[in-house]
């Protein structure tokens, strides 16, 4: 090589790139951390270039690439929830300049997502739940240090008015009569027709020693009456909501946990005529080993005619049916559908039409999926919510509201409850092939 030619090639990667040029492209891209603190200050960048009114959320993934300087290359979320993938050049004096940014598209059908809250008294959440009261929506979530620990307590907050959501407030804890203290789960909340607003949850040490405990308001969320314990053998909802059938009985999908090795995991339904007096339940519906299966979801077929649909160990999801209102049901099976032994929800909605919410995969909580059903056993692809390998979004919630739009609440990271809006009307589906979501 010519002294001259070489020269020139060593000036060109050390020297800046002058104002207005783009960066030249040296070699490839090579995948870098997301939590590098370069990394981070060239994502904030990005987010602030793009539009001073936004902050970075996440760093869903990111490359790097060396230049004169660096050029990065990065999948962000932003503060309002939405994904965008940018590449930002920091050049040797270590300022940086954006250079590329391009909006994820968003599906119609979704008309907002947020975050209920933005900083909680707590470093982990989970397991949300949400509900439509006469005096607007109320969402619940436990918190704590981590899940089993005695400090992890139900927080509940209602979203007011003009759409904010209040500070999420201790509603119920574990601390017992002579002071010890257990942890608390699974939050469900539910609005009877014409009666209190009801919130079921569990305390204890594990789900194989946990009991059921209930509260209710009478204001929407603001206040709450004492704990009630339910009775021995009654759980109510272990994690999805209830439904109230034509005759006005409460229909509670359940499960149990054994202790017993390996632990049996097996459905069950309880059913309450006087909105938590009394109880009856059916017993376990299958032996919860050849299908460990557990927090189940109640789906309407028409007239008398349910099904549930939810969890399981053996990597699908679990279908069931009952033809009398819940009082027996049928032999449970697996489903194509994929789960990686994470929770589930689902709903019937007003047209008919059923909607699940998954994680549609063998192993992780990434990504967070949506199918629709017209009769409860085809389900199509409709919505990837999340998608970001090696995180967590997970165990979620979801109604129809009176005004027909749907609403979602689940895990973010274990750190914040994300609530998303839909439009059911505007929702595109495609055929799930060989158990495979479409691209």
């Amino acid at each position: 090589m010519k002294p001259t030619l070489l020269l020139t090639l060593l000036t060109l990667a050390i020297v800046p790139i002058s104002h207005g040029q783009q960066p030249p492209l040296v070699g490839g891209f090579s995948q870098t951390a997301t939590t590098d603190a370069e990394v981070l200050k060239a994502a904030q960048f990005a987010v602030k270039a793009h539009d001073v009114k936004l902050t970075l959320q996440s760093v869903n993934a990111a490359e790097q690439q060396v230049v004169a300087g660096i050029n990065y290359k990065l999948r962000l979320t932003t503060s309002d929830g939405r994904k965008a993938d940018a590449v930002v050049w920091r050049k040797l004096d270590g300022s940086h300049k954006l250079t590329s940014w391009q909006s994820i598209s968003v599906d119609p059908a979704i008309l907002k997502t947020e975050y209920i809250y933005n900083t909680g008294p707590y470093p982990q959440i989970h397991a949300t739940t949400i509900v439509e009261t006469p005096t607007g929506l109320v969402s619940a979530w436990f918190g704590g240090t981590a899940e089993r620990n005695p400090d992890v307590c139900i927080w509940v907050s209602r979203q007011l008015p003009d759409g904010k959501w209040t500070e999420g407030v201790e509603t119920a804890n574990g601390v017992q009569a002579d002071g010890s203290r257990h942890p608390t789960w699974n939050p469900v909340l539910f609005q009877p027709k014409d009666s209190p607003l009801m919130l079921f949850y569990k305390v204890g040490p594990s789900p194989s020693t946990w009991w059921g405990e209930l509260k209710t308001s009478t204001n929407g969320g603001k206040t709450w009456s004492a704990a009630q314990k339910l009775p021995k053998g009654i759980f109510g909802p272990i994690k999805n909501k209830p439904v109230q059938l034509a005759n006005g009985d409460i229909l509670c999908p359940t499960s149990n946990e054994t202790d017993t090795k390996p632990s049996a995991w097996a459905i069950y339904f309880e059913r309450t005529a006087d909105l938590g007096k009394t109880w009856t339940r059916t017993e376990l519906l299958h032996d919860g080993l050849k299908i460990g299966a557990i927090q189940p979801s109640i789906l309407f077929l028409g007239g008398d005619k349910l099904q549930a649909v939810g969890r399981t160990k053996q990597g699908k999801v679990f279908h069931i049916t009952s033809d009398d209102a819940g009082k027996t049901w049928g032999e449970i099976s697996l489903t194509e559908l994929p789960n990686p032994n994470s929770g589930t929800d689902a709903v019937t909605l007003a047209d008919g039409r059923h909607l699940l919410i998954y994680n549609h995969t063998a192993k992780g909580r990434s990504p967070l999926n949506l199918a629709v059903s017209k009769d409860g056993k085809t389900w199509e692809a409709a919505l990837m919510l999340e998608d970001a390998p090696k995180k967590e979004f997970s165990y979620p919630a979801i109604i129809q509201t009176k005004d027909g739009l749907i609403h979602i609440t689940y895990t973010w990271q274990r750190q914040k409850v994300k609530h998303v809006v839909l439009d059911p009307a505007k929702l595109m589906t495609k055929p799930i092939l060989g158990s495979q979501w479409p691209q």
